[in-house]
């Protein structure tokens, strides 16, 4: 089973934070879309003939795009790719961009899975966000997609903002809840280096980021999560038993995909690829703009990464298997002294982060990555 990313690169306007390529200009829609076609029908042999078990509509804002300007993408999908008839089909959501006929047409069209981009229920915070919606669009959209017969949602919120305190956070989470949705997305404010906002902030046009309400509100989610039956099985993500993000696991886990679209990526089990991200680069030129081989290091620096941010967490056994002896008794000496200063758990062949040691998971994780073994 393989994976498929497309990256729909449009948006209404450019959120202060976002540090993703995406263009607030719909003026060369058409010529995009087309030659977004043409490369899913270029790389058709890219995955090697493996079924594809999830398609996953990422951006930008890709409900930006009408229902008849999605349906010829996943007509192309179907008759150049075999879809598994179980797909998970996810497309991301702006609450400002959906309307029961809209989604009423997604689900004709045979997406099952929606990502939606709350982000807060609480206008000031939108406001500082220069998101395009307001908090009655947040309130709204999960009732109109459940009355459109979705029940496989996700909605995104952003925490550690300086327009909320601890009360106002734990009122989101209460709202999140109260809606009875499988899966829910929760990110740090952080500020990249592009965006609008950490030139606002530079400029002391807005107000500064506090790493020390980052860390109070991930504390709260983690604690409310737990507590409503929801499973923290990524760092930044979280579900009720058995209603993960397919496509999203696919990547902790090594599974192979095929991007599509300006910057997107694509993996094939050894090496890596990309797309140009730049929108005229990428309609007059589909081939990757950059290829790289991973190294047996880098194939395991990767898997480490990726799965330390999990609650599978780091298969010793996996690692001995596949990637050899040198590499997992490397891995489990490393953990050593991790493990004595409390830093990392381990059950049997399995390490792990708890939800206190996420917090510190980037240095833990560089802390097992291999030099030249």
């Amino acid at each position: 089973m393989s994976g498929i990313y497309i990256h729909i690169p449009f948006c209404l306007s450019k959120c202060a934070y976002c540090g993703f390529y995406s263009i607030a200009l719909l003026k060369r829609k058409e010529e995009l879309l087309n030659a977004l076609q043409q490369e899913i029908i270029q790389r058709k042999d890219y995955l090697h003939g493996e079924t594809i078990d999830t398609v996953y509509f990422g951006g930008g804002t890709p409900s930006i795009l009408s229902i008849d300007e999605l349906q010829p993408i996943l007509e192309t999908l179907h008759a150049t790719f075999e879809i598994n008839p179980q797909a998970e089909i996810t497309l991301e959501a702006n609450p400002d961009t959906l309307s029961l006929d809209y989604l009423e047409g997604l689900r004709k069209l045979g997406v099952n899975r929606l990502s939606i981009g709350i982000q807060s229920f609480f206008d000031n915070d939108l406001q500082y966000l220069s998101r395009k919606h307001n908090a009655a669009h947040a309130r709204e959209c999960v009732g109109l997609a459940k009355a459109a017969g979705f029940n496989n949602i996700s909605l995104d919120l952003i925490y550690g903002l300086p327009t909320s305190d601890a009360s106002q956070w734990n009122r989101n989470l209460d709202l999140f809840f109260e809606m009875d949705v499988p899966h829910l997305s929760a990110y740090a404010l952080t500020l990249e280096p592009n965006a609008i906002l950490t030139r606002q902030i530079a400029q002391g046009k807005a107000l500064p980021v506090n790493e020390e309400d980052a860390v109070r509100d991930y504390e709260i989610l983690c604690h409310r999560a737990a507590e409503n039956g929801f499973l923290h099985y990524e760092i930044s993500n979280f579900c009720q038993p058995g209603r993960h993000s397919r496509h999203n696991a696919s990547y902790w886990f090594g599974i192979p995909y095929a991007g599509f679209g300006p910057s997107a990526h694509s993996y094939d089990g050894a090496s890596r690829q990309w797309n140009a991200d730049a929108l005229e680069r990428y309609v007059e030129n589909r081939e990757p703009s950059e290829k790289e081989t991973l190294s047996a290091e880098q194939q395991y620096d990767e898997y480490v990464m990726l799965r330390l941010r999990t609650m599978w967490g780091i298969d010793l056994k996996y690692i001995k298997r596949e990637m050899g002896e040198r590499f997992s008794t490397y891995c489990e000496r490393q953990a050593q002294p991790l493990i004595a200063q409390g830093r990392l758990s381990q059950t049997r062949e399995f390490l792990y982060l708890t939800d206190e040691q996420m917090l510190f998971a980037d240095a833990i994780a560089t802390s097992l990555m291999a030099p030249s073994i």
